[in-house]
């Protein structure tokens, strides 16, 4: 029952994304009333839904609507009637708080267990879980698919990583389940204690709730010995197991299409782009009870592509957020940009944080990189020296880069801060 869905035709998806999305808009319209109010400025109702072109006639929801709903406005059904609630940390404003029904549970323990299978776990294994447990929807959402698939399920969470390494050795996990940054903490512990990782089960990791590049990917496969698969999902559509890897295949996460149904919008104007034009991603919950959402714009910038295991689409590999676009000097500059040349030089690690402040008219610009371990003092200088030009190469930057010592770098025990930006505001 979980995985019927990889053998669905194309024309049955699509009949069935219609017959849930017109479900989902009657839904959100007749029990949501800020998402009412924005139908009714547009001059649009969910009757006018005849195809799946004809979404796009609907209005956005966006982070702010969420907040502005804060808490319980956007919940489609009695408050009461909600077995559990997740939220953002709120660092930038008010959390973003998200209802779940029991039937939404379900879905989303289902989902995920789908995204566990598809990413290479199989009933029996033993899962590592360091995702966060609480508010968060990453540890919880991690578990109960996990339980659901009929896995072993040690529910860790992230810090202590001498006792992380500990439990992954005695108790013989054989997927792993965290951030990719936190993944390179734990091989650094590994390397701490003089334990190679390939001598443990561990098989298998599944990675998200962060961008991560191809570079990360061949870096902790490298380390680690293991399978890096990409995992994604966010809080306010449902939490990890929107989109999973193929373990066979690691294309991509394949988007579960006949639960959210994905746009792809230009960032600026909003308009619908062709599927393999990068864009903003854009979903609408197709079986969500307790808080439907039409047309969340995410800011995660990526492009769809065709299936390759299944009729569902991929979603190419997130470059950044619409939000977390840099402009250093006028110029627009990802974080996920300066991981890419970095972890093309042999001699500096992953581990890297970015720090913009302002001494005069102009914005100044530093990465500091840890070297590797086995990198010498001459190689860190030369290494410093053609990392600032590739960066000037690709985006016309001067950069003061700084290598540091292997550990001069904070570990994060979840999503990495990769950007300290230290300019005046206003």
């Amino acid at each position: 029952m979980l995985f019927r869905e990889f053998g669905l035709t194309l024309d049955a998806l699509r009949a069935l994304q219609l017959e849930r999305l017109k479900q989902a808009l009657h839904h959100a319209y007749d029990h949501q009333a800020p998402y009412r109010a924005k139908c009714a400025a547009t001059g649009v109702h969910p009757d006018d839904l005849r195809t799946l072109d004809d979404l796009r006639r609907f209005p956005f929801t966006q982070k702010s609507d969420l907040r502005d709903a804060y808490p319980f406005g956007m919940l489609a059904i009695p408050r009461e009637k909600c077995v559990r609630i997740h939220a953002s940390s709120g660092t930038t404003g008010r959390p973003t708080v998200v209802g779940y029904s029991a039937r939404d549970i379900e879905t989303w323990s289902d989902l995920m267990a789908r995204s566990l299978y598809a990413g290479g776990a199989r009933p029996g294994d033993i899962i590592h879980n360091a995702y966060g447990y609480g508010l968060f929807t990453g540890g919880l959402g991690a578990h109960y698919g996990a339980e659901r698939l009929g896995c072993t399920v040690v529910p860790m969470s992230g810090g202590f990583g001498e006792r992380q390494v500990q439990l992954i050795r005695e108790f013989g996990a054989r997927v792993v389940l965290m951030t990719p940054s936190y993944m390179l903490a734990i091989a650094d512990e590994f390397d701490r204690q003089g334990v190679d990782p390939r001598d443990t089960a561990m098989r298998i990791g599944i990675f998200g709730a962060e961008p991560w590049t191809e570079g990360m990917r061949a870096e902790i496969e490298r380390r680690v010995g293991i399978d890096a698969v990409d995992i994604y999902g966010l809080s306010e559509v449902m939490g990890p197991g929107v989109a999973c890897e193929f373990v066979e295949t690691k294309d991509g996460p394949t988007l579960w299409e006949d639960h959210f149904y994905p746009e792809i919008v230009d960032p600026e104007t909003g308009a619908p782009v062709p599927d393999g034009q990068p864009g903003e991603l854009v979903f609408t919950s197709l079986t969500k009870e307790a808080m439907p959402i039409i047309r969340y714009r995410t800011r995660d910038l990526t492009r769809l592509e065709p299936g390759s295991r299944t009729v569902m689409r991929r979603m190419a590999k997130i470059t950044g957020r619409s939000d977390d676009m840099l402009i250093v000097r006028g110029v627009n500059l990802f974080p996920s940009q300066v991981e890419e040349q970095i972890l093309r030089d042999p001699a500096l690690s992953g581990h890297y944080v970015i720090e913009l402040s302002r001494s005069g008219p102009l914005d100044d610009l530093l990465v500091r990189v840890e070297a590797r371990l086995e990198a010498v003092h001459e190689a860190r200088t030369t290494s410093a020296a053609a990392l600032g030009e590739r960066l000037k190469g690709i985006c016309g930057l001067s950069a003061i880069i700084e290598v540091a010592e292997p550990g001069g770098i904070e570990r994060s025990m979840g999503k990495a801060r990769r950007v300290i930006d230290k300019r005046p505001q206003g």
